[in-house]
């Protein structure tokens, strides 16, 4: 990944750092759960790969006090949930604690990419942080759905998953609105709603012994998760 060299690379990398959070926990989830255990390995390893390289570049441009000090406190809520992700093999017994630190590295995640996208003043800032915010979702509620399926979720987690589905789906039309969307970028966003589908259809099923349903949500994340990235590197190239 190329260094940040914008605001709206920045924004980019900043919200980012909020979808791995969640996709952390999922991988975390699965893994625990035996399912697709190989790839969810893959996941989680590359995920905390990204996340540590990420937050080297987002320390070096925070050029603000609150930036400063945003990314300095997200440092240290990230060292706490890194060491219960890679510590020892995922067991219920650390998922609710997962659960609990992928919200806190979550909200801190947030709070940098608001920061960034505030200095920015523009309207392509905004729709980089509307587009990110759509790959978190999709992580979040993959996240919220294996945590159940486990037995690990706490009383939050099923209106969790909820709220993150309704957000998902109307911010999904307000970028499908926006005037600055180019062909690509509507061909992007086309793709993403194909995905969806599958990927709501996949987080409706009851959970069963074979584990097919979970398995849906799994790789349904992952695709329209790279289907996302995609929509959002174009916003991150619109003229500011």
């Amino acid at each position: 990944m190329a260094q940040i060299t914008d605001l709206n690379s920045a924004i980019n990398k900043a919200g980012r750092q909020r979808m791995l959070s969640q996709r952390m926990a999922k991988a975390y989830f699965q893994i625990g759960q035996q399912i697709d255990v190989d790839r969810s390995k893959k996941i989680l390893d590359g995920s905390v790969s990204v996340f540590d390289r990420q937050l080297v570049e987002l320390k070096a441009y925070a050029s603000t006090p609150e930036l400063k000090e945003t990314y300095g406190k997200l440092e240290k809520s990230w060292l706490a949930y890194k060491d219960v992700l890679l510590g020892m093999v995922p067991a219920k017994d650390h998922g609710r604690k997962v659960l609990a630190l992928s919200d806190e590295v979550l909200g801190l995640a947030q709070q940098g990419t608001v920061q960034f996208e505030k200095l920015s003043g523009s309207n392509a800032g905004r729709l980089v942080n509307l587009s990110g915010r759509q790959r978190m979702l999709s992580q979040r509620m993959a996240k919220f759905y294996q945590a159940m399926s486990w037995g690990v979720a706490d009383e939050k987690s099923a209106a969790d998953l909820d709220k993150a589905r309704k957000d998902f789906a109307a911010a999904h039309q307000e970028l499908i609105a926006a005037p600055v969307n180019t062909p690509q970028i509507k061909e992007a966003l086309e793709l993403v709603n194909q995905q969806w589908f599958f990927f709501e259809n996949a987080l409706g099923q009851k959970f069963v012994a074979d584990k097919r349903p979970q398995i849906a949500v799994a790789t349904s994340s992952e695709r329209i998760l790279s289907e996302m990235e995609v929509a959002v590197g174009l916003y991150e190239k619109t003229p500011k």
